[in-house]
């Protein structure tokens, strides 16, 4: 179940990968007409229309993306069928047609139907249409429909499957709905306490990549909530909407890289070389992205305790933001790119005080980190036993990444031994058939920030945003081969 779960995160990373788009849209769009909305420029006007194209249908996107990413050998098909799905159901369950269906005037229907086209509904779209691609991508029907066959099939099979879905949802959703509703109440009813409960938790689900699940809650408009597209449209209450992102900045911006900076001067001094390659790299991705996972997998595994206190003083940080009611919002991350684009936008509230709690936050990490470190003797990176090889040159002309790539799969155990390789924003993830004829000092051998055995035969490789290159790489091995 676990390995599912993690599967779906990582296919929900491609649609949420497509927000930074919609950031740099709208946020120059608010930048030229912050208080007009875009009414008194026709350049803002046609920028932050541009932008609310994506956030407006991300449940779209999600429908497209679970398909794709869950799809055995991610065709397009099933992301064809993921649409299907997605109109089939909000078709069926939308207000006007169950008022039919229920025989009652549409004002009487459950105000769930109302929120009926929203990404728990394009999740569980993509999820049937990969089921289906799946399942028929290869049925061979008789010749008189053959032209129906294949792949031709799975939309096919996805709109059959979502008119049981949509009878099943008719009834179910309605249940989900008033759940998800009294959670997100119940959160913000505890005001800036309910925003750090979600800045805590938020971390601590990162290493399971199912912190996108408890997101989906408060960023977007499952439960009401939908902090990220209220805050960009300006349709919240300044300094309120947004409460669920401020806290963020301060952490990713100053935070972690202050702990990274904390992790090299405790490094051993024959490490600290190798260890600033990484921390420091991670460090600048953290500050200026927001992406923070090569720097959490840096040392989440490594000292489990230090990221319990990591995930506390996140949770602290968005407490003390929403206590102050300081708001700043993001479309990708809280990294400085979305700062900047947020300065202007309108429901934005004292977001410069961000920096200075920033500024507060970075001293706390720095000095708390130091001080765990060297009191527990933590194997933070450059603090690892001795055992641990030093990172390899480049060998016989390849590329880094070739190079990289080659020794990683080499230290997994080769065709032999590996039979499933993907990955996501910053890890690979790949399936073995014997754990034990893993290297894992081998693979560490290459600088990765981090090893996760995450099942008796799925293991994750931590190497950072240029996985993509190495993933690359590793195709191209097997596909030799």
């Amino acid at each position: 179940m676990m390995k599912y779960l993690q599967k779906l995160g990582r296919s929900l990373m491609l649609p949420v990968a497509v927000l930074p788009a919609a950031a740099i849209l709208m946020g120059i769009g608010y930048w030229i007409d912050p208080q007009g909305w875009g009414g008194g420029s026709p350049i803002a006007a046609f920028l932050i229309k541009a932008g609310g194209s994506i956030i407006d249908n991300m449940a779209i996107l999600f429908a497209v993306g679970v398909a794709l990413g869950m799809s055995k050998d991610k065709d397009g098909s099933a992301a064809l069928a993921g649409l299907v799905g997605y109109l089939t159901v909000t078709t069926l369950l939308a207000t006007n047609t169950v008022a039919m269906l229920q025989g009652i005037d549409p004002t009487e229907v459950n105000a769930a139907f109302g929120k009926i086209e929203n990404q728990f509904i394009g999740i569980i779209s993509g999820i049937i249409a990969s089921i289906m691609y799946n399942r028929f991508s290869e049925v061979q029907l008789p010749d008189a429909l053959a032209f129906f066959s294949g792949k031709r099939l799975v939309p096919i099979m996805t709109s059959i499957a979502m008119l049981f879905g949509s009878l099943l949802l008719l009834f179910i959703w309605p249940v989900i709905y008033s759940a998800l509703v009294a959670f997100g109440k119940g959160i913000l009813d505890l005001g800036a306490v309910g925003a750090g409960l979600y800045g805590f938790f938020n971390r601590l689900l990162i290493p399971t990549g199912l912190h996108h699940a408890l997101n989906s809650v408060f960023w977007f408009d499952v439960a009401g909530i939908n902090d990220i597209n209220n805050f960009l449209s300006g349709a919240g209450e300044k300094g309120v909407t947004g409460r669920y992102q401020a806290g963020f900045f301060p952490v990713m911006m100053f935070g972690l890289p202050a702990a990274a900076l904390a992790m090299y001067h405790t490094a051993k001094t024959t490490r600290k070389k190798q260890a600033a390659s990484l921390l420091m790299a991670a460090a600048f991705a953290a500050f200026f992205t927001g992406v923070t996972e090569p720097l959490e997998f840096a040392f989440m595994f490594l000292a489990p305790a230090l990221y319990v206190v990591h995930a506390a003083l996140t949770g602290i940080s968005l407490f003390v933001a929403a206590t102050f009611h300081w708001t700043a919002g993001f479309a990708f991350s809280a990294g400085f790119v979305d700062f900047f684009l947020s300065l202007r936008n309108p429901i934005a509230n004292q977001p410069w005080m961000l920096l200075v709690q920033g500024l507060v936050i970075g001293v706390i990490y720095y000095v708390l980190f130091r001080f765990l470190i060297v009191k527990f003797n933590l194997k933070t990176p450059g603090r690892e036993d001795e055992e641990v090889v030093e990172q390899t040159t480049q060998a016989d002309g390849k590329s880094r990444f070739a190079s990289m790539a080659a020794q990683i799969y080499e230290g997994l155990g080769g065709d032999e031994n590996v039979t499933s390789v993907d990955n996501c924003v910053t890890r690979l993830r790949l399936e073995v058939k014997d754990m034990d004829k893993v290297d894992q000092q081998k693979i560490k051998a290459t600088g990765v920030p981090g090893i996760n055995i995450v099942g008796k035969n799925s293991i994750q490789v931590i190497v950072g945003t240029n996985v993509q290159f190495v993933a690359d790489e590793v195709h191209k091995i097997r596909n030799e081969k």
